[in-house]
């Protein structure tokens, strides 16, 4: 379950309720929770207890998705889904990969994300925008002037704003569906002390000091 509260169609959000009667038809989200791509559906419910934050996220979506973006949109799914990918999100990683399915992006480039450097699938602008989110995930936006003088080379000033902001807009997302436990990111922290077994030593090296 998610670590926060949930709010339903009994919250009287107009805006929500459109978006439960697209994703759930006319079931009750909370109750009988499923989406059409298979996930539980408690990002909105959980989005919902803060109405302004339901519409701010849910306007987010629809400024990467609009036509006005000027990005193109296999750029723009490989900062997101690679995103996903390094903040450890199940659920931005898993939703991405069809993602970048409907925009184009091959079966090869979508299995080699999680090991983009060694691949041979990626043009060049293909692999500075995978190394920029890198850089914007994982160096929190410490960028080197080789990877920016590719985008240049490839992208608009505009272009790289967008994505930047995009693609940080799903660091945040990913970010914050896993502190939360939302959709496929429900899941138990996985390092944890694993128990030796009983009447051995509590400290293993102890014994190659030996």
């Amino acid at each position: 379950m998610p670590r926060l509260k949930q709010a339903g169609r009994e919250a009287n959000n107009p805006y929500a309720n459109q978006i439960f009667d697209l994703l759930f038809g006319d079931r009750d989200p909370i109750k009988e929770p499923g989406t059409a791509t298979g996930t539980p559906g408690n990002w909105w419910t959980v989005f919902n207890i803060v109405p302004d934050a339901f519409a701010h996220t849910t306007d987010g979506f629809r400024f990467y998705r609009s036509e006005e973006r000027k990005i193109d949109p296999k750029l723009r799914e490989l900062g997101q889904i690679r995103a996903g990918f390094t903040v450890g999100s199940q659920f931005v990683f898993s939703q991405h990969c069809k993602a970048c399915r409907d925009v184009g992006l091959t079966e090869d480039q979508i299995q080699a994300i999680p090991h983009w450097p060694t691949a041979d699938c990626y043009s060049e602008i293909e692999r500075a925008v995978l190394a920029y989110t890198d850089d914007l995930v994982l160096q929190r936006g410490r960028v080197a002037d080789g990877t920016f003088a590719i985008l240049k080379k490839h992208l608009s000033d505009e272009e790289i704003l967008e994505f930047t902001y995009i693609t940080c807009t799903y660091m945040m997302h990913a970010v914050m569906s896993r502190a939360l436990r939302l959709e496929y990111d429900d899941v138990e922290e996985r390092i944890v002390e694993i128990a030796a077994p009983e009447g051995t030593s509590s400290d293993v090296m102890s014994m190659v000091d030996e």
